[in-house]
């Protein structure tokens, strides 16, 4: 059996045992991940139905893409600038194609509507014991901006307090002798 698979933007064919490189994926190697994205399915010449089709795969590696420089140049202006990029990979092992997902898919949407009532009353609760965390933060950081407030502002204000600091401390400075 057969899928195509969408992962990264990119399009992919897979069969289980197959090894595929794919664009960086959450996970650590060893790590089992569902691949929900099927286009396509068969065995053969046959096509099956995608729906809920889900294809399991196992992380290999996490690995990173050979070098690549970009260099740009323009002539007879002297501008040259050299970057480099390695773009980051993932590497599937599939185990498996199956229909597993319908059940998956199925129990959430299910929830979600058995939810929707309970989450309405829940959700300003949810409010009620987040906004209060916020407001006792602020004053602390009032109080931290206070010192501050003995800081000119600008630097308009900056010339008039230097020379006012000067005037405070003339002892501090060493007079020089000739």
């Amino acid at each position: 059996m057969f899928a195509i698979v969408r992962t990264g933007g990119k399009q992919y064919r897979v069969a289980p045992g197959d090894k595929i490189v794919v664009e960086k994926l959450a996970g650590n190697a060893g790590d089992s991940i569902n691949l929900d994205d099927v286009l396509l399915a068969g065995e053969g010449s046959d096509l099956k139905s995608t729906s809920g089709l889900i294809v399991a795969a196992e992380i290999v590696a996490q690995a990173k893409a050979d070098k690549v420089t970009v260099f740009k140049k323009r002539r007879r202006h002297n501008y040259r600038r050299k970057a480099g990029h390695r773009q980051q990979h993932t590497i599937l092992k599939i185990v498996s194609i199956g229909g597993k997902g319908a059940e998956k898919k199925a129990a959430p949407k299910a929830e979600g509507k058995a939810k929707t009532p309970a989450a309405a009353a829940a959700a300003p609760a949810k409010e009620q014991k987040a906004a209060p965390a916020p407001k006792a933060e602020k004053p602390a950081a009032k109080a931290e901006k206070a010192p501050a407030a003995d800081k000119p502002k600008s630097t308009k204000d900056a010339a008039p307090a230097k020379a006012a600091a000067k005037k405070a401390a003339p002892a501090a400075k060493p007079t020089k002798k000739k």
